[in-house]
């Protein structure tokens, strides 16, 4: 992995005491990974080559079989059976919303299941989309804001009317297929790095913690789809790089990009492609 910075590494790892719990259980974790019969990985071969070369160069049995959201498509389930990786119950509704908006009009907004912030940062993003002046859906969870459910003042409420959605979760994978939605502002997680490049959507950056820094740097230096925002958000920067990402050149060129990294995933999920084979090929090595 080039060009890797200390602010790139995973969060349990930044550490020098070599007592520490974490970083000595994720290393065992890693060799235990290394001595087991196969490793399974939700990713596919054209998005990380080099290091999938490296792993394969220590594991026989190596099957990339991603993005899921993807391949799970081509099973015969019914889109009301999906597999979902939360137990959020999520707002369809949504959905409906999108449908009456323009094409690649809507920035979307979510920082996963896990993720939490102070009042002040909640209300810095708040106004940052505000004054945008760009439609937006934000995903907005109950325990979202420490010690605080999230309340804005009405005058907030009177600003966004009509062009701001909250909802408390929602259907990702769909919300970043849609064709109204041009942009996502994320956290990083990996289900929702894969679910944007599945979508083609370009992203904001915001990492909060674990391997979510290492996603930041892949989206934004080498696959050339991501702008990363400041840890301390600030609501002209907000502003500011909405703007860029839904309007400017920059933001254009990221779209391109990001249409480019959607069409190598529908590839490799699809019948003959990468993943379609190596889940194929271990179903076919488990029997």
């Amino acid at each position: 992995m080039s060009s890797m910075r200390l602010k790139d590494f995973p969060t349990l790892i930044r550490t020098t005491n070599q007592t520490d719990i974490m970083l000595n259980f994720m290393s065992e974790e890693a060799q235990n990974c290394l001595k087991s019969s196969s490793i399974i990985l939700n990713t596919f071969d054209a998005l990380e080559h080099e290091v999938l070369q490296a792993i394969a160069a220590k594991s026989t049995n190596l099957y990339t079989i991603g993005p899921l959201s993807l391949l799970e498509k081509l099973t015969p389930l019914s889109r009301n059976h999906y597999l979902r990786s939360s137990l959020w119950k999520e707002d369809s509704k949504c959905l409906e919303w999108l449908d009456k908006r323009q094409a690649n009009s809507v920035f979307f907004v979510s920082y996963g299941s896990i993720t939490v912030m102070t009042d002040q940062l909640f209300e810095e993003f708040a106004w940052g989309l505000a004054n945008s002046n760009h439609p937006f859906l934000w995903v907005v969870r109950p325990d979202m804001v420490m010690g605080n459910p999230g309340i804005l003042p009405g005058e907030y409420y009177r600003e966004i009317e009509g062009r701001g959605l909250m909802v408390n979760w929602c259907p990702q994978d769909q919300v970043l297929s849609h064709p109204s939605v041009g942009a996502f502002l994320t956290h990083c997680g990996w289900n929702s790095t894969l679910e944007s490049i599945s979508g083609g959507k370009p992203v904001i950056c915001w990492p909060f913690f674990d391997e979510q820094p290492t996603n930041c740097l892949y989206l934004c230096n080498q696959w050339g789809i991501g702008m990363e925002i400041s840890n301390d958000v600030k609501r002209d920067e907000v502003t500011t790089l909405v703007k860029m990402m839904m309007e400017g050149d920059v933001g254009k060129e990221m779209k391109l990009k990001a249409l480019e990294w959607k069409k190598k995933a529908e590839e490799a999920t699809n019948v003959g492609g990468s993943s379609y084979n190596n889940l194929n090929k271990f179903i076919s090595d488990i029997l």
